[in-house]
């Protein structure tokens, strides 16, 4: 053990081995990162100014797209950065730094998701009382829960991972500083710190989507006794879009951290995790909240009324 030195600083291999597409991968992601960056901004935007979106629904879709902002600007900065250069180190500092905010803020995104599914259980099953039951008080506490809780639970680990050694070697294969991936270079024993991460992924994947999934059956049994047909159609579709959603964030998290053998796959688990922290929050400002009607009018609204003041926009010379 004499000649065994401890490191200081991890290699990310990222996607080294894709030498020729490096700048059209960079190219790639810049555009789709800036394209998500002034989606879920445009949605924060337009929840706060109008007063039509000031409800627990909108409430809860704000937070979801200001988590998807953050989750995916913890990883991609850091990704773009990496194409470019050919010095791709970072600390251990820096590695855990990154893991405990990314896994910290996905967290809190699936107890957002909960809740926004136990609202849709309120608005369809218990609409007499949604107004009571869902008040802006309690909206704002279920927030505040979602990320008390998120942040403390992944403290624990992150401060175990300080405590390990590393003596060689020091490359992960990853684009970011994944749990998994360092854990096998660790030199300590690493099976307690499994099981927390393998106990944290069952509490955030698993039983937050049993939730989900007990709150749909329930809405799905409401419905299913509304007399009319288009009472039914607009129940669904309020839901279809939240569910379209807890699909692709699920899917791709339980493949990559709710299965045996999650550290063995590790091209396949960089590529899925790249649906998760690119791909994902890309597409949800899309099929959350711009494909609903209201936010449609809000946006009419607000473009008419930018038309009307501004008399160059109308195509009338201005004064």
């Amino acid at each position: 053990m004499s000649n065994v030195s401890d490191v200081q600083e991890f290699v990310l291999l990222g996607f080294s081995h894709l030498h020729e597409f490096q700048i059209l991968l960079f190219a790639f992601i810049l555009l789709i990162y800036v394209l998500t960056v002034l989606g879920n901004l445009a949605i924060i935007t337009l929840t706060c100014l109008d007063s039509r979106l000031h409800s627990p629904m909108y409430f809860f879709l704000c937070n979801s797209s200001l988590m998807e902002m953050l989750v995916t600007s913890t990883v991609v900065p850091r990704m773009l950065a990496d194409l470019l250069s050919s010095h791709k180190t970072m600390t251990l500092a820096e590695c855990l730094t990154q893991s405990f905010f990314y896994f910290s803020l996905g967290s809190i995104n699936f107890l957002i998701l909960t809740v926004m599914a136990f609202d849709r259980y309120v608005a369809i099953c218990r609409p007499l009382h949604y107004a009571t039951i869902m008040s802006g008080p309690v909206c704002v506490k279920l927030v505040l829960v979602c990320w008390v809780v998120g942040f403390l639970s992944i403290i624990s680990p992150t401060l175990q991972k300080t405590q390990l050694w590393f003596c060689g070697p020091n490359v992960i294969d990853h684009y970011f500083c994944d749990s998994a991936p360092l854990l096998k270079l660790s030199c300590s024993d690493t099976h307690h710190i499994e099981r927390m991460d393998f106990f944290l992924s069952l509490l955030f994947v698993l039983a937050t989507m049993l939730l989900i999934v007990v709150s749909y059956v329930l809405i799905v049994a409401a419905v299913l006794h509304i007399p009319s047909s288009s009472g039914r159609q607009k129940a669904f579709s309020t839901c279809a879009s939240h569910l379209t959603v807890v699909v692709l964030g699920y899917g791709s998290t339980i493949f990559i951290y709710v299965r045996p053998g999650k550290g063995h796959s590790t091209q396949l688990n960089k590529v899925v995790a790249l649906m998760t922290a690119v791909v994902t929050p890309f597409l949800n400002p899309f099929i959350l909240t711009f494909r609903n009607e209201k936010v449609k009018e809000v946006i009419e609204g607000m473009s008419t009324r930018i038309l009307l003041r501004d008399p160059a926009a109308r195509g009338a010379p201005a004064k």
